[in-house]
């Protein structure tokens, strides 16, 4: 403890380093800031309808990824959602249109005219999205909750540019903590809303318990131990690894290649457990959607059984078909970013091989199979972690808000940004010969 706490304070001593940080954290409040701002034209003292829809289920899965402000009718009600839906739509387009694979391979000037497809396809999702969350707040608040008049169209066009607005606003902070800051900057507003949600859901959790006297505070510190357990193990399947042993044929005066048993620079290919991260959730979280709404249309018994288990997210029919759909997103896309055939044959350029495999084809071929062997409990790993909260609903109690902090897509993403951050200022603590924040990290003292 005594040299994390050291090397925290170290942090502070690297003028570069807590530039970025202070920067991050500007941005990171500026943008709390704005989640808080209700729309123009709404009377911000009648939302509670629109809080109690957002309490549970799939409403309380959108506010959290939008940080609350989907429920407060916020600027910054649709988030950084369009963004992220944009992404994946061009990263997958990118898969079977040949312009965006060219450009994919044009390096830096590719990836900028990428970001900036990337930006005006979220302009358009959110021109598509804003009147549907607006026809949302018509069905949700009452009429004299807004000030310029029930479906009036200035209000209805002024707030679909509001949203529109706000979506951009918080793109571009994003990217500026990413260029100015420390850390990936979407993820980073993303996290943040999740976490500006955690205390509210514990103290509501804390309450059932205690002050209802449904467990007492023992059982409060055996959830608390599960949840830390649980953090642990997504912890293990973000950074869990395979090494595959690469050796390089040492290069001799004659500049012929050689290799013996001990001449050649050994490496090793590190090959994820769950190469996917958080995405297969999102895909799957995206695709339950669509039961509900089709159901949605339709007044039929069956039609309305359908909708009624597929907006549970906490019932075995949900949970059922999203962790199956988790599995196959999983192996999908694992294989759309993990090219193996690609990694053989740079690996034939640069002139290394794995030992017992010959180069090319082969070597493809064998990378692909370790990768399959891999996903599979990498997925189904996932998938437990994801349909989690469902479980410590039914066998353990814990309400609805604290649960879906067991699990699912906001841990992961919790996990997986606070390592990728701590990383980063690692890197910077390390290579000014500090101690850094991880085990690995060791006190390097300047050469003179």
């Amino acid at each position: 403890m005594k040299k994390f706490i050291e090397s925290f304070v170290n942090v502070w001593k690297i003028e570069e380093l807590k530039n970025k940080i202070l920067i991050t954290l500007g941005m990171l409040v500026v943008y709390r800031f704005g989640a808080q701002v209700t729309l123009p034209g709404i009377d911000a003292t009648k939302l509670q309808n629109l809080s109690t829809q957002t309490d549970q289920g799939i409403g309380w899965l959108i506010n959290v990824f939008t940080g609350g402000a989907f429920s407060q009718a916020s600027v910054f009600a649709l988030g950084i959602m369009p963004y992220i839906s944009a992404s994946i739509v061009v990263q997958l387009m990118g898969i079977a249109i040949p312009y965006l694979q060219k450009l994919q391979k044009d390096g830096e000037s590719g990836r900028k005219k990428i970001n900036q497809i990337t930006r005006w396809l979220t302009i358009g999702i959110t021109l598509l999205q804003g009147p549907g969350y607006i026809y949302n707040l018509y069905k949700q608040l009452p009429a004299d909750a807004f000030l310029l008049g029930f479906n009036s169209f200035s209000f209805i066009f002024s707030s679909v540019i509001i949203l529109t607005t706000g979506t951009i606003f918080a793109m571009w902070l994003g990217e500026k903590i990413t260029d100015k800051g420390i850390g990936n900057g979407i993820s980073l507003l993303i996290m943040v809303g999740i976490l500006a949600r955690l205390p509210q859901a514990f103290i509501q959790e804390f309450s059932s318990r205690v002050t209802e006297n449904n467990g007492g505070p023992m059982l409060i510190v055996l959830e608390v131990i599960i949840w830390l357990l649980i953090i642990i193990a997504c912890i293990l399947l973000t950074m869990a690894v395979r090494k595959i042993p690469v050796q390089y044929a040492r290069r001799t005066a004659t500049g012929d290649f050689e290799q013996d048993a001990m001449g050649g620079n050994r490496q090793w290919i590190p090959l994820k457990l769950n190469a996917s991260g958080v995405m297969p959730i999102i895909f799957a979280q995206a695709i339950m959607f669509i039961p509900a709404a089709v159901a949605g249309l339709s007044t039929s018994d069956a039609a309305q059984t359908i909708t009624t288990s597929f907006q549970n997210i906490f019932g075995w029919q949900y949970n059922l078909v999203f962790a199956l759909l988790i599995i196959i997103f999983t192996y999908f896309y694992t294989a759309i970013t993990v090219p193996t055939n690609k990694m053989a044959d740079d690996l034939k350029r640069s002139g290394g091989f794995i030992p017992g495999i010959k180069p090319g084809v082969e070597t493809g071929d064998y990378l692909d199979k370790i990768m399959s062997l891999l996903t599979f409990p990498g997925s189904l790993f996932l998938a437990l972690i994801a349909v989690f909260p469902a479980i410590a609903v039914s066998l353990i109690g814990v309400q609805q808000g604290w649960a879906m902090f067991y699990g699912g897509t906001s841990l992961l993403i919790m996990v997986g940004v606070a390592i990728d951050t701590i990383q980063q200022i690692n890197s910077y603590l390390l290579n000014k010969h500090y101690d850094g924040l991880m085990k690995s990290g060791k006190n390097r003292k300047a050469v003179a």
